[in-house]
């Protein structure tokens, strides 16, 4: 099994967090992992991405120019990695950020309402954890318990309460997944 995938979105919606716990979620599974940051030098609102690989076998790159996955949560995103998804793969996106949903045909299309949802939570902050709990329903290569396991390990221990709500956040977006087209 290997999984390529892309996260990209605006700086300050988690998209390096969200790699990171990937990340650390398949070194729990002893997996191995890349993770690959690409952002500008804005602190928030410029755009973000980070290329995530997970795989059984050893990992000859971290630099891809198609994915199985992408992740994509605002439009100008969209626009840049749409076309990079592999024919049959998965393209997940929340519609607060995406003006234009996807077109393709030949690809797997979900959507997450993660910025409604995390707002009915009461934390705009787990947004991305919605996404994420999202990813694992539709692609589910990690479990929960290593996923718990990559939130300790990526989050300072200073935030280590904040483990429970980010839980309950992945749970979240498990349930409020919603399938736009299955190739």
């Amino acid at each position: 099994m290997t999984e390529e995938m892309i996260i990209s979105g605006f700086g300050g919606q988690g998209v390096l967090s969200m790699g990171k716990i990937l990340a650390y979620s398949g070194i729990m599974e002893d997996k191995e992992v890349t993770w690959f940051p690409s952002y500008g030098p804005e602190m928030r609102g410029g755009t973000a991405n980070v290329t995530v690989i997970i795989s059984d076998t050893r990992i000859s790159s971290p630099i891809l120019h198609e994915f199985d996955t992408a992740i994509i949560l605002n439009q100008q995103s969209m626009d840049k990695f749409e076309s990079a998804v592999k024919p049959g793969g998965i393209l997940l996106y929340d519609p607060t950020g995406v003006l234009t949903p996807p077109t393709r045909d030949d690809i797997n299309i979900f959507k997450v309402e993660g910025t409604k949802a995390a707002i009915e939570m009461g934390n705009p902050k787990v947004f991305n954890m919605i996404v994420f709990g999202s990813y694992l329903k539709v692609r589910p290569i990690l479990s929960l318990d290593n996923v718990e396991k990559g939130l300790e390990k990526s989050l300072p221990e200073r935030y280590h309460k904040l483990i429970p709500i980010n839980l309950e956040a992945i749970k979240k977006g498990q349930e409020i997944v919603e399938l736009v087209q299955e190739v």
